[in-house]
């Protein structure tokens, strides 16, 4: 790829490749933006078909937390980590720590959390080498895992693009398809099934499909079989770009809502759900909850999870917003959330350049 093109191409500061022969790390740090602040962004651990897919995964992940960041209204930047192993068996103690003193050396520029494939135990061995990893274990004052408050979020912001999809909040009777049934979906399915809502499953790993199963009688079908179930609101909850050429055509449902990032594989996907009559809750404004929450650890007054609940309960009115621009403006609601998102950047970016002027008049007096 092109490097260099494509970060001026998306207006990124800084990547920084790091590795540890001894722990065998492999690491991608992406910094997109610190306009508003750090940058703030998990650490996920996949097994890349390439190193090419590693670089381009942190780079989108990581332009999409400036995104997140800045449309959830918090005081900071975007940046992601990806690090290349089978998180089922490459992990150590070493390999984090190893990783947490390259944070370290960025002295606060770029703050990371869990994410894909990571848990709280890494963020803990993270810890030992640096203070600026959130997500962490309570024992050191911290929120624990996100994944419960990002599937809130998402519930919350689901119910908001429900009001405008169908006329009313209400997801009691709803068929609601869910690709992926991880830790975050597990808990958005309990919220869904509390609120009696017909839910339909599927993911690629068996176990997690009869633990939902087990615990709440949903349906399950087969991984590709999902796209083309009968129901209201296809949640993706997996890895991204999953709206495509080859999965719009055959979607029946009428929303989509849910917790993956990148769920558009390119913008044009946006579009054409617009033109389809089909709703779409950007990815990065309704799942928000979880950097939310670690954000609020941030806080010179430590973690306070009432405060930052309330905080994660405006995402039901980011996503209103979202789509009261998308109906303002005539656009489909992809652009009016980045539109949210970049107004604020820039406000800022103005902000910071008259105080630069100012300063500069000042010392030439």
């Amino acid at each position: 790829m092109k490097l260099f093109e494509y970060l001026q191409k998306y207006d990124y500061e800084e990547v920084i490749f790091a590795q540890d022969k001894e722990s065998g790390l492999k690491a991608i740090i992406a910094i997109h933006d610190t306009t508003l602040g750090p940058a703030l962004g998990g650490t996920r651990m996949w097994t890349y078909n390439s190193e090419e897919d590693a670089i381009i995964d942190a780079l989108r992940l990581a332009r999409g937390m400036t995104y997140k960041n800045a449309a959830a209204g918090l005081d900071l930047g975007g940046g992601k980590t990806v690090i290349i192993g089978d998180p089922r068996k490459d992990k150590s103690e070493a390999l984090f720590r190893a990783f947490g003193r390259y944070i370290q050396g960025l002295n606060g520029r770029y703050i990371t959390a869990e994410d894909v494939g990571t848990t709280v135990q890494d963020m803990d061995y993270i810890h030992l080498e640096t203070d600026y990893v959130t997500g962490i274990s309570p024992a050191f004052g911290s929120s624990g895992n996100p994944s419960p408050v990002t599937a809130y979020g998402v519930y919350r912001g689901m119910k908001a693009a429900a009001k405008v999809a169908f006329g009313d909040d209400n997801l009691s009777g709803k068929t609601i398809a869910v690709q992926g049934v991880g830790n975050v979906s597990y808990n958005l399915i309990k919220h869904l099934h509390d609120e009696e809502a017909n839910i339909i499953v599927t993911d690629i790993n068996e176990d997690n499909v009869q633990r939902v199963v087990r615990d709440f009688g949903v349906k399950a079908v087969g991984v590709n079989e999902i796209y083309g179930v009968e129901c209201d609101i296809f949640s993706p909850n997996a890895l991204g770009a999953v709206i495509n050429d080859d999965t719009i055509p055959v979607l029946k449902a009428k929303l989509i809502a849910g917790a993956a990032n990148n769920q558009l594989k390119e913008e044009r996907h946006g579009d054409i759900l617009k033109e389809k009559g089909i709703f779409y809750a950007p990815d990065f404004v309704i799942n928000a909850g979880g950097v939310i929450n670690v954000a609020d650890e941030l806080n010179p007054n430590g973690y306070n999870r009432e405060r930052a609940m309330k905080k994660v309960e405006t995402i039901y009115d980011n996503i209103l917003k979202v789509f009261e621009i998308a109906e303002r403006d005539g656009i489909p609601s992809y652009l009016a959330a980045n539109k949210m998102a970049e107004e604020r950047i820039e406000q800022m970016r103005k902000v910071r350049s008259n105080f630069l002027r100012k300063e500069k008049s000042i010392l030439s007096r």
